[in-house]
């Protein structure tokens, strides 16, 4: 993965600074959802009668809120919503009042539920007015042959798509032949604008929702399913709107020229990452001597130099765990989790929706520098990087932060032969010290302010997924126009158009947050589901972080993250030495020292719920080596 990693919000840099609230000036209405607390006899209460009853948020940031209701032996055990009405300044809880129930707590789609409107993201079906913009031709829809006649028409050209199995929102595609000595690469994207007109009351609605959000079990699509899946979706052997950059590439990955067009493509092939991997491998086109499979390999071996040059420029290649889960058809249920393998192919179709995303901005850049909206990464403070610097030491690497150039080159030279982990485990560690990339107006960043850090670029943008992301949307209705495919939409030619662009990327910088947030919360709540139906009591673990009371541990072998609750004899802190990033503790006698990267084993289980607040259980955690303090 490349530096767009965006880190978990608890473990994101950030350039605020404390301060305190002095007074409320005006309450904001807030829902919380969360279940009732009760005490044994609670759920057989006489119907009617009225109790004042402690209602605990999901979200332990909040306090309990006092509830008075009538309905407590119909509401116990379930997930309900509350809105906080009042606190008085001399009463420990605020009050609030019931809104609604959700469903039985514990239940995985209640679960959901709850995660989701915690959340703010939309659940709920399109707007009569937004699907009333849809074709009326519906999945019948053709393409008019007065439209393709205004298109640069290359359905004769050999493109393919390359994406995870299953995926039916293909966004973008790609093709590659030769030209010379050189190679024309086309990037081409879903013509989304095409059926969504700006201003339109499903353009509205994308703009609102702002992105797609992908949980586990399924995904909450920006747009309806009939554009995500059918008449937007590149798939194969049908006739698709695209807008194609189309870049003529040297063999050393000079970009020579560049063009943007809107384009008709037919796709022969939605290829999913392995096949397109066994193509690669076929390096002598032995295997495969197809027009597509000479393509991928073309792109392929492009890629490595793009990839390479991008290192040479300061690019970071950093890491996350990323979860796959494997389901149980009828149930629903986790049956397996592990670690999502990348190939080649994957990081092939990567570099080229980095190369189109680049060349786009500095387009945008150029011809609209007050209304571009484009994506920024700040460098981290120097601070962040002490903690990493500080392990890689203790594991005897040097860690170079003074530049991205310099970060990742050490990152590359941190190679342990005896523990080949350790250089994922130092990337996990650099992608936590990055604050997120945010979206942003041109005109509200000076030009020597608009960096993306981790890509090493001097200016980016999205425009390669329209389909899930409303940014990306922006993007194309401003390069059609600076191409003069298409006039200025009216909203980015009004009076304070940058202002209200500004304001776009606010809300799209919250919404891109929340469904990432979303996603991992999905993850956790999986994972909580398989390791209650799918205990483990002897899997490997490498240690995040030492804290006082806790380890932090990812497990390799599943690619999710946990911890591990630790107490001497007498539930007292265990002894962390902060300088040498360890903690100690005694295990038969034996003194025991665990360190930042070390390798454990641990038994993990789900529990039964403690509190109103637990879903499905609680995460249950065991060394198994080094034996845990004595007590």
């Amino acid at each position: 993965p490349c530096a767009e990693e965006t880190p978990p919000d608890d473990e994101a840099a950030s350039n605020e600074v404390p301060g305190r609230v002095v007074g409320v000036v005006k309450r904001e209405p807030r829902t919380l959802c969360g279940s009732f607390e009760t005490r044994d006899g609670d759920e057989v209460a006489a119907p009617g009668s009225r109790r004042l009853v402690p209602f605990c948020p999901v979200d332990r940031r909040f306090p309990k809120v006092l509830v008075e209701t009538r309905q407590l032996a119909r509401l116990a055990g379930q997930r309900v919503v509350v809105a906080v009405d009042a606190w008085n300044p001399a009463d420990r809880y605020p009050r609030g009042h019931y809104v609604e129930a959700l469903g039985e707590r514990g239940d995985k789609a209640t679960e959901t539920k709850v995660l989701l409107r915690e959340l703010d993201i939309a659940t709920g079906a399109f707007a009569p007015e937004a699907l009333g913009c849809l074709p009326l031709e519906g999945a019948a829809f053709i393409i008019p042959s007065a439209e393709i006649a205004t298109r640069v028409d290359l359905r004769a050209v050999d493109v393919c798509s390359i994406d995870p199995p299953g995926c039916r929102d293909i966004d973008d595609a790609l093709h590659c032949v030769p030209r010379g000595a050189n190679f024309e690469v086309g990037v081409h994207i879903a013509d989304v604008t095409h059926f969504v007109a700006s201003g339109s009351p499903l353009d509205l609605e994308a703009a609102r929702r702002g992105t797609s959000t992908y949980l586990v079990d399924r995904r909450l699509d920006m747009l309806p399913s009939l554009l995500t899946a059918d008449l937007c979706s590149l798939r194969a052997d049908v006739d698709r709107l695209a807008f194609s950059a189309i870049l003529i590439v040297s063999p050393d990955g000079t970009v020579l020229e560049r063009n943007f067009e809107k384009t008709v493509i037919r796709s022969r092939q939605a290829l999913t990452y392995h096949q397109a991997q066994a193509m690669i491998d076929d390096a002598d086109g032995s295997i495969n001597r197809s027009a597509v499979a000479a393509s991928v390999r073309r792109l392929a071996k492009i890629a490595r130099t793009l990839r390479a040059n991008r290192k040479a420029a300061g690019s970071l290649e950093l890491a996350s765990p990323e979860v796959r889960f494997k389901m149980e058809e009828e149930s629903d249920a986790p049956t397996d989790v592990g670690a999502y393998a990348l190939v080649e192919a994957n990081a092939t179709v990567e570099e080229f929706m980095l190369l189109a995303n680049v060349q786009v901005a500095a387009k945008l850049a150029e011809r609209y520098p007050a209304l571009a909206l484009l994506r920024h990464h700040p460098a981290p403070p120097p601070e962040r990087f002490e903690q990493l610097v500080a392990h890689a030491a203790r594991r005897d690497h040097a860690i170079d932060v003074s530049s991205s150039k310099n970060l990742a080159d050490s990152l590359d030279g941190a190679v342990d032969a005896d523990d080949p982990y350790l250089n994922k485990l130092l990337r996990i560690a650099a992608t936590r010290c990055m604050a997120p990339a945010k979206y942003f107006c041109a005109r509200d960043r000076a030009a020597g302010d608009r960096g993306h850090y981790g890509l090493a670029a001097s200016v980016y943008t999205h425009f390669t997924s329209p389909i899930r992301r409303y940014a990306d949307v922006v993007a194309h209705r401003l390069l059609a126009a600076s191409i003069g495919r298409e006039a200025l939409p009216p909203a980015f030619s009004a009076p304070g158009a940058s202002a209200a662009l500004g304001d776009l990327a606010e809300s799209l910088n919250r919404r891109t947050l929340n469904a990432q947030r979303a996603g991992r919360k999905s993850v956790a709540l999986h994972t909580r589901l398989f390791f209650r139906d799918h205990p483990r009591p002897d899997c490997p673990a490498r240690v995040l972080a030492v804290h006082p009371e806790r380890l932090d541990l990812l497990l390799p072998d599943y690619g999710v993250e946990l911890s591990l609750r630790l107490v001497e004899r007498g539930g007292e802190p265990l002894a962390v030495d902060d300088g040498r990033h360890e903690v100690s503790w005694t295990a038969g006698g034996t003194a025991v020292t665990v360190r930042v990267f070390d390798a454990v084993r641990v038994a993990v289980r789900v529990d039964a719920p403690k509190s109103a607040e637990d879903d499905v259980g609680v995460v249950a955690i065991e060394l198994v080596s080094p034996a845990p303090p004595d007590g």
